[in-house]
């Protein structure tokens, strides 16, 4: 089963952010950003400062999808 971070980019066009907002307001590194780009696991951690800082939850940033 892999992850898609597609809701995230979408969210974040809604909101009129770009990837370095997000990285600063969630407090994520540049190794962080680019696991979330090349949709690859990241940490619960992340997740959760991702869901804090733009108020949301994980099933609002992310989708499991089948192999």
């Amino acid at each position: 089963m892999a992850v898609r971070y597609n809701k995230l980019w979408k969210i974040l066009i809604d909101r009129k952010m770009k990837k370095k907002d997000l990285q600063e307001a969630a407090q994520l590194n540049r190794y962080q950003m680019l696991k979330l780009a090349r949709d690859e696991d990241v940490t619960t951690e992340v997740l959760g400062n991702i869901c804090k800082a733009l108020d949301c939850t994980p099933d609002d940033i992310m989708e499991f999808i089948d192999e």
